[in-house]
């Protein structure tokens, strides 16, 4: 149809440059949906960074919310264009003439989940973070902040597992056919039911006993601990196993269900000072009160001492040898040790200069048979 002929040139060129327009708008839908794409696309950058400014204001002072949006900056900027996207497609009816728009939609959709649950576990990460800053370890009394840390670690973790497998599971059932199969195996697999939670049961054992021990707190991130004889701390507490670093930089790895089933030493439970134990083993004849003089000595020129306990007991008694238990307090387990072993090599060093003859000795009494005479007195001479 011909556009009519106006008095005036300009208007007419005009109106009919509109007029074709708006023809290819009302009969061409994949223009009208790239149009919308695209509208829909700026609108998602101006809305994104509106609401982003608005936070970042309205989280003045308050610094995990401060933490969480710069976590949250690379999921934020995905999230946002593809919920506008969604809600455009939706929205628009020329979407269902299509017959890829149910698809992409799909996909969308999919995403859409994936940067939500990346948003959740970025926001986890950050108030572990956050709390990892404020609370930090290497103070001397650190028995506050080791409890706050290990509750954050152990429900970060078991947060972020949880999240990533409903997200997971999210995505899985957008998808027809997953959702078909997964639908007739829980109909008719029994047995298969079965198998699956049995093999599933580590897991959710550890994750169970991450969250008990999360609550209970029976260890904590660098609590000194003993176990299978073995001396160290709690390096790192993940959603399913605890590493121990070992006295000698080795690492033991151990599943968190075992801290549940299994009886261990915790030193540092309720407070870091700790009592150590010396041994001497020394003769009958060694005088006590010297050596209760000079163990207090020691223990107050050591550094390591922290004034509370330092006494010198005969605990045990041989038929050669006494045992004397030296007992001395320290602030932690690491002084204590130190402690011990300077005490230890001074009370030898001082029964050496001063009762050489209190150490152990064996005693023994040379008598002569019975009807055999020595040689050189009554019988012949050799």
């Amino acid at each position: 149809m011909a556009c009519p002929r106006p008095v005036d040139v300009r208007a007419g060129r005009v109106g009919c440059m509109a007029d074709k327009l708006l023809g290819i708008w009302n009969h061409q839908p994949w223009t009208r949906l790239g149009v919308t794409v695209v509208v829909a696309l700026l609108v998602a950058i101006v809305v994104h960074r509106l609401v982003r400014a608005l936070l970042w204001r309205f989280s003045d002072g308050h610094p995990m919310a401060r933490e969480m949006l710069r976590q949250a900056r690379a999921p934020m900027g995905w999230l946002v264009p593809l919920l506008v996207l969604v809600v455009a497609l939706r929205a628009r009816p020329e979407a269902a003439q299509l017959h890829v728009i149910p698809s992409a939609e799909q996909v969308l959709v999919i995403a859409l989940i994936a940067v939500a649950t990346w948003l959740g576990v970025r926001c986890i990460n950050a108030a572990e973070f956050f709390f990892c800053r404020r609370f930090p370890v290497d103070t001397k009394d650190n028995l506050r902040a080791r409890r706050v840390l290990t509750q954050a670690r152990v429900l970060g973790r078991t947060g972020s597992v949880l999240l990533i497998l409903i997200g997971l599971a999210a995505c899985l059932m957008m998808i027809p056919g997953v959702r078909q199969i997964g639908t007739s195996l829980l109909a008719s697999a029994g047995l298969a039911g079965l198998a699956v939670g049995l093999a599933a049961k580590p897991v959710l054992s550890n994750l169970i006993a991450g969250l008990q021990i999360a609550i209970t707190q029976p260890i904590r991130l660098d609590d000194v601990v003993i176990i299978e004889g073995e001396w160290g701390r709690i390096e790192e507490i993940t959603g399913t196993y605890v590493v121990v670093r070992i006295w000698d930089e080795r690492r033991l790895v151990v599943p968190l269900n075992w801290f549940i089933e299994n009886p261990f030493q915790n030193w540092t439970r309720t407070s870091s000072q700790l009592i150590g134990t010396v041994f001497l083993w020394l003769d009958y004849r060694v005088p006590l009160e010297p050596l209760r003089e000079e163990v207090k000595r020691l223990c107050k020129e050591a550094p390591q001492w922290d004034g509370r306990v330092c006494v010198l007991q005969v605990t045990d008694t041989t038929d050669r040898t006494l045992q004397i238990r030296i007992l001395a307090s320290s602030p932690d387990s690491g002084s204590n040790f130190d402690l011990r072993c300077h005490v230890r090599e001074g009370m030898i060093k001082f029964v050496q200069q001063r009762y050489p003859d209190s150490l152990p000795r064996m005693r023994a009494e040379l008598q002569e048979w019975p009807g055999k005479t020595a040689p050189g007195r009554d019988g012949p001479a050799a």
